[in-house]
């Protein structure tokens, strides 16, 4: 995260993008505060965005950075398609915004404002409005849509992420085993993530014993690992803000007759989805490959809320790609495009007939459903 990932002509095109969109919507400049949607569009890589970035999106001149005063050096190296405008920390990004604004004789036109996202506080929203006298619109999601699909570049940065995230995951596979530290299991993990080239993850990684399994968001602990415990394993190699995340679940000693058969329809249920995954379907359609295989293996009582999501450029906290995650759900009329990255999950926890997990990142292609991760599915027993 030491540099700008993107070519000129990359973002440049992304630029181009919104404008025309912002022109179909009637509007004359467009505010960008989502982390995730400011790196797509500067390529600014850093871990600044605790604070709020505001990136004013003009009609016809470059765009404006607007955050702290004390990220100058790093937007000044980094950026080159924007122009930045820093504030005291005696002032808000709302403040400098709405100065801004007024200077572009843009205070009191149409502007479009991203509502939903992390990146803008009830207070801040208020405070900025409260200054500019614009007619402001939603545009949340506009972004958000452009980066569903991947271009070149970014696949490149999947791919990297990919080969990062199974050295990762091999290496916390050979560190469990029975009587290993949690710690351990865990340092093991994360400097083999930095050794092949990865930079921090949005999140995680996550490795925690069964006995914690259904905490989502947890990871390792200050305790032992046990033989005849399972091991849950989820993480993603990262880098440049891409995310590959993969999903294991360890055995130590030994595996159930349970287990091993579910383990198969697990492996079953998780190629459907990627042989559903095509484009012009819709998102319901590839939950639906995947809850075929679990009924016609006698499980029809059992339903996920989704088989997987959309994966890709992602800030911490998390590697969704923002506060909220696009699933393949049941309900969801979403429609499959080439260019696609999913963390596609094929999850047969709690079924009352033998327990199993996998999960990949899988990449939609010109040529069909790329499997990125290829750490072996297993079952995989220590």
């Amino acid at each position: 995260m030491d540099r700008n990932p993107f070519s000129e002509a990359e973002l440049a095109e992304r630029l181009a993008k919104l404008r025309a969109a912002l022109i179909e919507s009637g509007l004359e400049a467009a505010i960008i505060v989502s982390p995730e949607n400011v790196f797509y569009l500067t390529g600014l890589d850093h871990w600044g965005y605790f604070a709020p970035h505001f990136l004013i999106v003009p009609p016809d001149r470059k765009p404006i950075l607007i955050t702290r005063s004390m990220e100058r050096v790093t937007i000044e190296n980094q950026v080159k398609a924007t122009e930045f405008r820093g504030h005291s920390d005696s002032e808000t990004a709302a403040d400098l915004a709405a100065r801004v604004l007024s200077e572009l004789g843009l205070a009191d036109k149409p502007i479009g404002l991203e509502y939903w996202t992390s990146g803008l506080s009830h207070g801040l929203a208020l405070k900025l409005k409260a200054q500019v006298g614009a007619s402001w619109s939603d545009i949340s999601g506009l972004v958000d849509t452009m980066r569903r699909v991947k271009s070149a570049e970014e696949q490149a940065l999947m791919r990297r992420a990919a080969k990062v995230t199974d050295a990762a995951a091999a290496a916390a596979i050979e560190a469990i085993s029975d009587g290993a530290a949690e710690q351990d299991v865990a340092a093991q993990c994360v400097a083999a993530m930095i050794r092949a080239g990865g930079h921090a993850p949005g999140f995680g990684p996550f490795i925690r014993p069964a006995a914690r399994l259904g905490e989502e968001h947890t990871t390792w602990g200050d305790k032992n690992y046990r033989s005849g415990e399972p091991v849950f394993l989820e993480l993603s190699g990262c880098v440049s803000r891409y995310h590959a995340p993969l999903g294991r679940l360890v055995r130590i000693g030994g595996i159930s007759d349970a287990d091993a058969a579910m383990a198969e329809t697990t492996a079953k249920a998780f190629d459907a989805v990627v042989a559903a995954l095509k484009p012009g379907v819709k998102a319901r359609d590839v939950y639906a490959a995947w809850q075929d295989v679990v009924d016609d293996a006698g499980l029809s009582h059992y339903r996920r809320h989704h088989c997987g999501y959309l994966v890709g450029a992602g800030q911490p906290p998390s590697w969704t790609g923002g506060n909220s995650v696009t699933g393949l759900r049941h309900d969801s009329d979403i429609e499959i495009e080439a260019g696609m990255s999913f963390h596609i999950l094929s999850w047969l926890m709690g079924t009352g007939r033998g327990d199993d997990f996998i999960s990949n990142t899988v990449l939609l292609t010109g040529s069909g459903a790329e499997v990125l991760t290829r750490t072996p599915t297993g079952p995989i027993v220590r």
